[in-house]
């Protein structure tokens, strides 16, 4: 396949542009589930009459349909964009962005996804769906996949499905988390997830900030020392990334607790950690779940994070070194490039 790929790009390079223009299109409808012509010219950037020729081919070819409240995907028009987007990298290659960060960071993959996921819906369901379709290419059968809580793994929840011939799938919540809002709790993401699959499920329902004394009480029960088990030994972990002052405020940590955090240098919250702009944990809350040493351990980590705003976090995290996989969007990714540029690290670590 890939031999063939390159050959059409050496013969007829202008039959992959046509195609990525053609992918471009089902996939920008496909997120807005109907859409006029007009806002699908905009959004593609691209005139009502070059879109106009375009979208009639698709209507003939049984890819779109076409009426007066808009366009969207026929059931074959899914199929192809599915089948499209799991040849997606070999087929149209990855963007000069994902490259660079690939190589400033030591990343397996990057994906990249247009927009700014903090002003734009569409951007913010593409960033879930992104993440859906990577994790759709590495689970395997049997697999214990491990999410956090929080805005954007609950978007990648939304979006995931898996092919009939993956099983016995479980997913389970990295850590406790009942003090976060219910919609955004790993429990709730967890289960969602397993319930579009059609895999299975484990929660912890123990509290996300607990003392030692607590922490010690809880490790004795039998039931929570047995999905603790199973949560450090997840072959595969999906994972947001916050800044690290709003998320100890979420989660009402005491306010002297987080001016010493502050002071300190926390700058990134992932996984019941807070890092420096070094990627150093300086800070961990005592909670239930996935430590250090069991995350590097893990075969698969994907973190999940966008706007321009987060971009300083997503570098603290990924200067810790242990994931293999980042799904950002446009605006994160340019700024992620500023800031290696201002700190003189250009395209490595």
């Amino acid at each position: 396949m890939r031999q063939l790929i390159d050959l059409q790009r050496q013969l007829v390079p202008e039959l992959l542009d046509v195609m990525s223009k053609r992918y471009k299109i089902l996939q920008q409808v496909m997120l807005a589930g109907t859409i006029g012509r007009r806002a699908l010219a905009n959004v593609m950037a691209m005139t009502e009459r070059v879109l106009r020729a375009e979208t009639e081919l698709l209507k003939e070819q049984g890819l779109l349909l076409i009426s007066s409240s808009g366009m969207s995907l026929s059931d074959d028009g899914r199929r192809v964009l599915e089948q499209l987007e799991q040849l997606g990298p070999l087929v149209f290659g990855s963007s000069e962005l994902e490259i660079k960060l690939q190589n400033m960071y030591g990343l397996q993959r990057v994906i990249v996804v247009p927009g700014n996921s903090e002003q734009s819906e569409v951007s913010k369901r593409e960033l879930g769906r992104a993440a859906g379709l990577l994790l759709k290419r590495v689970v395997k059968s049997g697999d214990v996949i491990a999410v956090s809580g929080g805005t954007s793994t609950a978007q990648v929840a939304k979006y995931l499905s898996l092919p009939n011939t993956i099983k016995d799938v479980v997913f389970v919540p990295a850590r406790g988390g009942l003090g976060e809002s219910l919609d955004y709790q790993a429990n709730t993401i967890a289960s969602t997830m397993a319930k579009r699959t059609g895999g299975h499920y484990r929660l912890l329902h123990v509290p996300d900030h607990i003392s030692e004394e607590a922490y010690e009480s809880m490790m004795q029960e039998p039931s929570i020392k047995e999905i603790v088990e199973v949560i450090r030994n997840a072959r595969i972990f999906i994972h947001g990334i916050g800044d690290a002052t709003v998320m100890a405020r979420r989660r009402k940590t005491d306010p002297e607790e987080v001016r010493k955090m502050v002071n300190d240098g926390a700058l990134a919250e992932s996984f019941g950690f807070y890092f420096n702009k070094h990627g150093e944990p300086i800070h961990k809350m005592k909670t239930v779940g996935m430590r250090l040493d069991d995350i590097a351990q893990i075969e698969c980590i994907i973190a999940v994070a966008g706007g321009e705003s987060k971009a300083a976090a997503i570098d603290a995290i990924m200067r810790f070194g242990h994931n293999h996989a980042l799904i950002t969007d446009e605006s994160a990714a340019l700024e992620l490039i500023r800031i290696n540029e201002r700190n003189g690290h250009h395209d490595e670590l």
